[in-house]
């Protein structure tokens, strides 16, 4: 059972970014286990479980990151995250070589944080994706005023230099992106500590449900003319 992160827990990740080596990580290993690899397993595993019950349709696979960066994209940096996540999102099998969104949580020193991103998204898919805002837009706009209702995630993802069209006010900031992510940051405290992180995240996930469907969906689309 997923207990709370602990102020070790952040200080940990600030020791990480100002002494990123080896010795350093294994001086403290044994604090990474116990204070960050440990909990963040099981916040991962019980939001799992509470979205499979919640909602047994979307069948998401876990995806725990590790603290080892890839030595082949180093590009200067340490061997070490100094920020750790998990994400649920549809099984590889199911995937069929389509970028999809997934839903994610992550703590780093300074903020931890929780949303619906579609990071990996490729210029065909965000073509498909103004293609179907041009021929119906009445679902997105939906899905974007529930969003301006609400006060916790906000709309984010890079934005062209050059806008690709306007389709209104309401619409243009997600029409003009090249990938989209909904987002929700703050501090590292309050419920951080607490086992009642573990229910905001799944509440959070639930509210961005119809989004990570609307863009899940763009995989079974043909690409526009």
């Amino acid at each position: 059972m997923f207990h709370g992160f602990t102020q070790g827990s952040v200080d940990f990740l600030w020791g990480i970014r100002f002494n990123n080596e080896r010795s350093w990580f294994l001086a403290h290993k044994q604090e990474y286990l116990d204070l960050l690899a440990g909990p963040m397993g099981e916040l991962a595993r019980e939001t799992r479980e509470t979205m499979a019950e919640r909602r047994p349709e979307l069948t998401l696979d876990l995806h725990l990151s590790r603290i080892y960066r890839d030595a082949r994209r180093l590009h200067g940096r340490g061997p070490y995250k100094d920020h750790l996540w998990f994400s649920l999102h549809p099984p590889r099998d199911a995937q069929s070589g389509q970028p999809v969104p997934c839903f994610y949580f992550e703590l780093a020193p300074e903020y931890h944080g929780m949303g619906m991103g579609f990071h990996s998204a490729t210029p065909a898919t965000m073509a498909k994706f103004r293609a179907r805002i041009d021929r119906d837009p009445a679902p997105l706009e939906k899905l974007a005023r529930n969003l301006e209702k609400q006060d916790r995630f906000v709309l984010d993802g890079e934005s062209y230099v050059r806008p690709k069209g306007d389709p209104g006010p309401l619409l243009a900031p997600w029409y003009n992106r090249k990938w989209i992510s909904i987002r929700w940051e703050r501090n590292c405290e309050g419920s951080l500590f607490t086992p009642a992180l573990a229910g905001e995240i799944a509440e959070g996930f639930s509210f961005l449900v119809p989004y990570y469907q609307y863009f899940a969906s763009l995989a079974g689309e043909a690409d526009p003319l």
